[in-house]
Order: C-alpha cells, then sequence, then structure tokens
C-alpha cells in the first residue's frame, strides 16, 4: 500500500512538473522569441534597366505593427545571386521605405529581393521575405528555348503521421520544377496491386484521399500528368503504432478527431495545445475512449490568422500536429477613394481623396500606374501577412483564399493547410529548455553615428574622456560632435542618424601616446552576405508575353533612350561651362556655400600647389601670403588687420587646436575672407579664415601625419519619388513623358480628426487609364489593400 501511495505521488509530482515546465518554457519562448513577419509594397510589377524600385516594407510581430527592430535590410541580386547591392532602413511604426535604381547596363531577366530584420536571421530563413522581380527587354532572341516542365507529387498525411488500422486522410499536391500545380488523375494501389482509391486534383495541383492500412500493407500511386505521360509514385512509411489527427471546419468550429493504434495502448491522457501567433489559445487534457478523443475548438473569437493544433503524450512528446485557417473577417479596414477632378488627357491634372474610419490611425502607401501595363494581384499585403508568410513553400494565387469566406474557397484553402503544415516550434527543444540560439541581436537602436577605440588601455580610455567628431557629408554641411568615451571604448553620438556615406575627422583631445589608436565606426551595421539567393523566375518561364507586357517594355526603352540623350546634352553643357572657369573658381563652387561663397577673399589652391605639402601646417603655409595676416609666436597667435579673425573648417566653427591638427595634405582649398565677415560670431572685425578638407577626386592618399579619418555608412539615401507638376513651365516640362508610375507615395498617414488625404497628380503623355493601388496597416493591426482602375 505504501508502495503504491509513494508511486502515485511520483507519478503526479512528475507530471506536475512536465506541465509546469512546458507553460513556463512555451511562455519564456513567446516572450523572449517573438518572430517577426515583413510584407513589401513595390509601384509596380514589371521594371526596365535603369528604372528606380520603389518600395515600402511593413512589419508585423503578432498581431500588430512592430517597431521593436528599428532596421530593415533588403538585399538586391542578380538572377545568380551575385550581390549588386544592400539597402537599408529605418522603421517607423511598423514601416519603412526606399528605392533600388536598376543599373543600365544590368542584362539579367530578374532580380531577386530579400528582406528582412536582422532579428528574422536567428530563426528559419524560408520566412524571410523573398520575390523574384522581372526585367523588361524588347530585345528578340533568336531561338525560344522551351521551357519542359518536370511534374512532381508529394504525400501529405493529415497530422504528420500515417499509422495502421485508423483511417488516414493522406494529402497531396502536384506541382512542377517551380512549384507551379499541375492537374493531375490517377490511382492508389496497394502491394497485391488492388486498386484501393482514385485521385483527382481538386484545386490548384491539390487533393486528397482516404486509406485504411492493414498490417504488412503498401501503397502507390499510379498517376497521369497533363500530358498523360504515366508516372509513379510509392506513398510514405507506414508505422505501425502511433495517432492520426483529424481536423473537420465547420462555421465558428474546429472539430477534431486523435485516433491511435492499436486501440488503448495508451494509459495516460494526452495534451492538445491550439497556438497562434507565438500565443496559447486553449489546452485541453483528454483521455482516449475506445482509441478515440473527440472535442470541439470554438472560433468565432480568434483572429484572424493560422491556428496550430498539437498533440502531445503525458511527457510533453509531440505526437501530431495539424495547422487550420480561422477567418473571422475583422482583420480589414478599406478606404474610401474618391476622383476629384479626372484628367485623362495629355499631361492632364488628377485630384484623388482616401478617407478611412475616422476611429483608426493607419500609415498607407499608394501607387499610380499606366493601367495597360503587366500587373500581378496574386498576392498582397493580406495574404502574405495572415496567410504565406507563416507558411513554407509556395502557394500559388495566394490573393484567392482571402477574396472572401466562402464554401469554396474554406474548403480549398483547407487544401493549403493540409499541404504546407509544418512545425513552427521546435516542441522538443521547448520542453527541455533548449531555445534558439541568438546569434543576431535585435537592431533596438536606429543606425547612429558610433564606434569603438582600439589600442588603447582602460587607463588611457578613462582620461581621454571623449573624441571630437567632424562629419563632412556631401550637400549636407559639416558639423562637429563631442562624444563621451566609454571605458570599453565604445562611444555614440544618438542624435546623428546617418544617411548615405559621410567622412567622419576624429581626434582625442587628450590622448597621449605615441601610437595612435584605431577606430571601428558602426560596428552594429549587419555586414553583407555572400551566399544569396538566386532567382527562379518561375511565374514568368513558361507564360507567354502580354500585351501589358509589350507595352511595358516598350515604353521602358524609350524612356531609357531620353534618360540617355538628357545626360549627353548635360554632360555637353558641363564642359563648355568648364572651359571658361578658372581652377579657383571651380573650387570655389564645388566647396563653398552661402556667405562663404564669391566675395572678396584670398584664395588657395592647395590641390595644385606642389609646396604645400612641405608645410608643417597652415599656419606656415599662410605666413607672409595675405596681406594684414599676422602669424607669430607657438603656439601661434593669429591677427588680420589687428582683430582675431575667425577660423571655420568645411563651414564650421573651429578652434585653433583643431586647426593645428590638420594636415595641409588634407586640405584641398584656403579662403581667407576680408573683413568685416558677417558670417563670424561678434561682427567678424578679423575676417575668416575658411579651410576645406579634401573630397571626391581631390582626396589623396598619403602617407604623411594628418587628421584620422574613415568613410562610415549608414542608412541607405532615400529619395523623393519625382512627380512632375505640368501647371507651372519649367524646362524640364519639355521632355517626353512616358512613366509609367505617374505617383508614388510610401508614407500617406491618417488619424481621427485627419482620416482624409487629398492626392495630385499629372498624367503622362499616352496613358487612358490609371491603376491605383493601396496598401497599408492600422495602428491597432488591421490591413488593407485597395486596387482601382480609373478610365
Amino acid at each position: 500500500m505504501k508502495f503504491t501511495i509513494s508511486f502515485c505521488c511520483l507519478f503526479f509530482i512528475s507530471f506536475f512538473s512536465y506541465a509546469q515546465n512546458f507553460e513556463n518554457n512555451f511562455s519564456t519562448y513567446s516572450q523572449k522569441f517573438s518572430q517577426e513577419r515583413l510584407y513589401v509594397h513595390f509601384d509596380k510589377n514589371m521594371y526596365g534597366v535603369g528604372e528606380t524600385i520603389w518600395f515600402k516594407a511593413y512589419v508585423m510581430q503578432e498581431l500588430f505593427p512592430s517597431d521593436d527592430s528599428k532596421t530593415i535590410y533588403v538585399d538586391w541580386t542578380d538572377q545568380n545571386g551575385k550581390l549588386l547591392m544592400r539597402s537599408s532602413s529605418p522603421v517607423v511604426d511598423g514601416g519603412a521605405f526606399g528605392q533600388f535604381e536598376i543599373p543600365e547596363d544590368y542584362t539579367g531577366a530578374f532580380l531577386h529581393i530579400k528582406a528582412y530584420t536582422k532579428w528574422m536571421l536567428n530563426f528559419d530563413t524560408a520566412f524571410l521575405y523573398n520575390k523574384d522581380i522581372k526585367i523588361l527587354s524588347t530585345e528578340k532572341k533568336s531561338s525560344k528555348e522551351k521551357m519542359v516542365k518536370i511534374p512532381e507529387i508529394t504525400f501529405f498525411p493529415e497530422g504528420g503521421n500515417f499509422v495502421e488500422g485508423v483511417p488516414n486522410r493522406i494529402a497531396f499536391k502536384a506541382n512542377d520544377q517551380w512549384g507551379r500545380p499541375i492537374t493531375i488523375s490517377g490511382e492508389i494501389k496497394n502491394n497485391s496491386g488492388k486498386t484501393i482509391e482514385k485521385i483527382n486534383t481538386l484545386h490548384d495541383g491539390m487533393g486528397y484521399f482516404y486509406l485504411t492500412p492493414k498490417a504488412n500493407e503498401t501503397f502507390v500511386a499510379t498517376w497521369f500528368d497533363e500530358n498523360k505521360q504515366k508516372r509513379t509514385s510509392p506513398l510514405p512509411e507506414i508505422k505501425k503504432s502511433g495517432v492520426v489527427l483529424s481536423v473537420g471546419i465547420l462555421p465558428n468550429q474546429r472539430n477534431f478527431v486523435i485516433n491511435e493504434f492499436p486501440k488503448n495502448s495508451s494509459s495516460n491522457s494526452l495534451h492538445i495545445i491550439g497556438t497562434m501567433y507565438g500565443q496559447t489559445i486553449f489546452k485541453l487534457e483528454k483521455s482516449f475512449a475506445n482509441g478515440m478523443i473527440q472535442g470541439i475548438v470554438p472560433t468565432q473569437n480568434l483572429p484572424t490568422g493560422i491556428l496550430t493544433i498539437t498533440v502531445f503524450d503525458n511527457e510533453w512528446r509531440p505526437l501530431a500536429e495539424r495547422i487550420t485557417f480561422i477567418n473571422n473577417e475583422e482583420y480589414q479596414f478599406t478606404p474610401e477613394v474618391t476622383v476629384q477632378h479626372w484628367g485623362l488627357n495629355k499631361r492632364a491634372r488628377n485630384e484623388i481623396e482616401i478617407s478611412v474610419p475616422n476611429d483608426i490611425t493607419t500609415k498607407l502607401s499608394i501607387s499610380i500606374t499606366d493601367f495597360e501595363i503587366n500587373a500581378d494581384s496574386s498576392e498582397n499585403i493580406i495574404s502574405n501577412l495572415l496567410l504565406t508568410s507563416d507558411l513554407r513553400g509556395f502557394v500559388n494565387n495566394p490573393r484567392y483564399y482571402l477574396q472572401n469566406n466562402s464554401d469554396s474557397i474554406t474548403k480549398n484553402l483547407d487544401l493549403v493547410m493540409l499541404t504546407h503544415g509544418w512545425r513552427r516550434y521546435n516542441w522538443e527543444g521547448i520542453v527541455k529548455g533548449d531555445f534558439p540560439k541568438i546569434y543576431y541581436q535585435r537592431d533596438t537602436n536606429y543606425l547612429t553615428l558610433s564606434g569603438k577605440i582600439f589600442g588603447l588601455t582602460s587607463t588611457e580610455l578613462r582620461k581621454a574622456g571623449q573624441i571630437i567628431l567632424l562629419v563632412n557629408q556631401p550637400n549636407k554641411g559639416n558639423k562637429y560632435y563631442y562624444a563621451p568615451i566609454d571605458e570599453n571604448g565604445s562611444f555614440a553620438e544618438p542624435s546623428l542618424i546617418l544617411f548615405d556615406t559621410a567622412r567622419v575627422y576624429y581626434q582625442i583631445p587628450n590622448l597621449n601616446t605615441n601610437t595612435p589608436p584605431s577606430i571601428q565606426f558602426m560596428q552594429n551595421r549587419l555586414p553583407a552576405f555572400t551566399n544569396n539567393t538566386k532567382a527562379s523566375g518561375f511565374f514568368y518561364n513558361y507564360n507567354a508575353d502580354t500585351t501589358g507586357n509589350h507595352r511595358q517594355s516598350y515604353l521602358s526603352d524609350i524612356l531609357m533612350q531620353e534618360l540617355r540623350r538628357d545626360k549627353e546634352k548635360i554632360l555637353d553643357e558641363i564642359i563648355i561651362k568648364r572651359k571658361s572657369k578658372t581652377s579657383l573658381q571651380l573650387l570655389d563652387e564645388k566647396y563653398t556655400s552661402g556667405l562663404f561663397s564669391g566675395g572678396d577673399a584670398y584664395q588657395f589652391d592647395l590641390t595644385s600647389d606642389p609646396f604645400a605639402s612641405a608645410t608643417l601646417d597652415i599656419f606656415s603655409y599662410l605666413q607672409g601670403k595675405v596681406a594684414g595676416l599676422q602669424i607669430a609666436g607657438s603656439p601661434p597667435t593669429v591677427k588680420y588687420r589687428n582683430a582675431v579673425p575667425q577660423f571655420f573648417v568645411n563651414e564650421i566653427p573651429a578652434d585653433m587646436n583643431m586647426v593645428s591638427n590638420i594636415s595641409v595634405t588634407d586640405i584641398a582649398y584656403i579662403k581667407v575672407i576680408r573683413p568685416p565677415f558677417i558670417g563670424s560670431s561678434g561682427g567678424g572685425a578679423g575676417g575668416a579664415i575658411a579651410i576645406y578638407l579634401r573630397k571626391g577626386s581631390d582626396q589623396k592618399n598619403t602617407s604623411e601625419k594628418g587628421l584620422s579619418n574613415n568613410m562610415v555608412t549608414g542608412y541607405t539615401a532615400i529619395k523623393e519619388f519625382y512627380s512632375p507638376d505640368y501647371s507651372t513651365i519649367k524646362k524640364e516640362n519639355d521632355k517626353k513623358d512616358l512613366r509609367t508610375t505617374l505617383y508614388w507615395n510610401p508614407e500617406i498617414i491618417t488619424q481621427p480628426g485627419s482620416n482624409k488625404v487629398l492626392l495630385t497628380f499629372y498624367n503622362n503623355d499616352i496613358s487612358n487609364g490609371f491603376r491605383i493601388v493601396i496598401e497599408g496597416v492600422s495602428k491597432d493591426g488591421k490591413l488593407t489593400h485597395v486596387e482601382k482602375i480609373m478610365e
């Protein structure tokens, strides 16, 4: 009796421990390893060489827009997987946008786009956003290669197990080598040659049949492809024992049945867990009755998405799993698009108003294109973020499955669930507490100017205190920053979110060492990958060219010719202008701006002065060269007409200490501006000495000591979409207008009290109608996709 009591107590403690560990571990997994989903909206479907691809990326985590990750990366590769460019964009309120210019000499038929956050790289890379984009060409090929389909079929036992002695539903998917569905018919025969079942595709290459295997029975499928060619494929291996999970679909509920073989072989109860978006939806504990467990899962209050039902034994080992799609149609909001002003004539003005419900905050992106060019409506933000982003493998025409909630679409969508089910979670690892290894920490901060100092001792770092950074960016001015140095050598200037490239000059003023330290900037930036995905181009491999493709290809080719002619004209004009200007005039135009440009000043071109490198510093160089400029002593004192001049480095005020440390070989141009100079503080009675550091082609490779610097790269520069204004007279309006994208805006924001947006755009020279596509997400996680034709 004591033994029995002890055994029962041990069993209860063991069972309770298993249950508690599972719940705690899954809760930890859900909180710490919540996964992101990403979708990209492009302005159109196909492009010509030299064109710009405009994009808006949306990031979701569970049910809501996510900006836990602050950076989105996009790899642009050619069709062979060679990286053309890695772009990065900051995430704000779950969205980021940018562009990619297709090289004019690009010869490939496709580009491949892979988009992701750094956090997404820690998990299965099958869930990164991938897309092939067709690149159009008007060149005619002498011989057209015939694309030969290679049919194949794959079988999927429902719940993951094909078990002897119980009814099994076996789904199948027939497709070619590119994943595109094919139609097949055939029959299932056992090892005695007897026909057991007929098989036929029900929708997009998918179907199912039922089998109840007997002991030592095996099966083979004999089937015919679309060319009536006979093929043979074996069915999966049959297990001698196990459980089979099947799920039935009814309005507002899912019925599940679990069969086991042999019957009553399991003396303990099973656990049935339902999960969605990383959260536990339901948890049941049931025992077999005559080899069967049945249950009902109410679904009317669940969010739209994939519900995963997993069966565990008493020690939380996974036995079977099935996914099913819940569509409660609560996920959507619909903007209204109203045409306020029609303009279908050549270069006519158009106005459209977008309005959303007044009780939500939204972020939208909109593209307006020539309606006659090719359009791919097989996928959108809704079908991607709710369906395909949670599935492995190719789903043909996913948009179809979310058109409505009709019985026929619901049944066909369940075929997708039967043929794409897999275990997103490593249940065995979660039960044991073996969580995913994190190789990439989240980008919880934007790409700000930061770095780390190497080669100094901890004592030297403490004494250094701060680092002076001079940031030089083309067309953005120049600024000084003073960043504190941490004990480990790290420093950061959080106020500067860096875009494009910058030459960063740095100095540690309190450092006394003969060996200069080295600095690595932007250590948190993700390095580009060398092993990239090739473009498969399966969507286009055997589809004939359409009228829309030909029109877009023709227009893109003409537009490219126009752009090349314009560049040649601009180049000719620049050459003509330069012939009439001196080197000093050109330097002044290149380096100076605002109050510093032109004017009454002494000018010095150090790029062509052979004696510049022989001087110790700027003071030695200027001595005796400017009437009224007095330089004397060490450290030097400088006066211009008995007043102290203001020093500037790249038009930013600088002190004597900074100027004295600049190597003359780093300087391109010096301008000594006669007093008074109103750009100086205190009235500028001493004039100004403006120093300009070399940039671009003026930069010089030298081993001489100068101000240390690095070229630093931040986010990809974001360009503004060009939308002409034909209501004004401009020289550029004389060009032909053959744009196929008439308007693109990736950042339309609405909020309560400001729920309407009026957009204006002009037609090109040839379009007779427009296609408007609007996509976006609300703050509470609702999605929208609207497509409208204006003609």
